[in-house]
């Protein structure tokens, strides 16, 4: 047994039926809300939160790199476990995260190579370049 209620909401006829809106039988339901899209929204921005993690202080990890000896951007140490993140060297296209190209002139970003205080741990690996969680 429900209970409904008939109202004219902006010239067309609403059906309330225990307590949830609905339209009445036969006409469109164009002016219901729409179903929420939080679901895909917050897939969307999980893989925009990835990709925009690939970064040190404004730097993309990614692309020219050219190795110095002072002024560096980003001051890095070689490591074997628990890196920050998982380079890979590559001689050309270096588009994805953690893929770096050695350059000796006009570099995305320089690189110094320190033995204490790094500002990021390396790992070199052959494949899956990327940022450790």
């Amino acid at each position: 047994m429900s209970k409904e209620m008939t109202f004219l909401l902006a010239g067309v006829a609403v059906v309330i039926i225990a307590g949830l809106l609905a339209p009445p039988p036969g006409s469109s339901s164009a002016f219901l809300p729409a179903k929420s899209s939080s679901s895909t929204s917050k897939a969307s921005a999980k893989s925009t939160e990835k990709k925009s993690n690939c970064s040190w202080n404004g730097i993309e990890l990614h692309g020219k790199v050219e190795f110095v000896e002072s002024f560096p951007d980003i001051k890095i140490k070689y490591v074997s476990s628990f890196a920050d993140i998982d380079v890979q060297f590559v001689s050309s296209f270096p588009d994805d995260c953690g893929q770096w190209q050695v350059v000796d002139s006009f570099p995305d970003f320089k690189v110094q190579l320190v033995d204490s205080f790094p500002d990021l741990e390396v790992k070199k690996v052959s494949s899956f370049p990327g940022m450790n969680d």
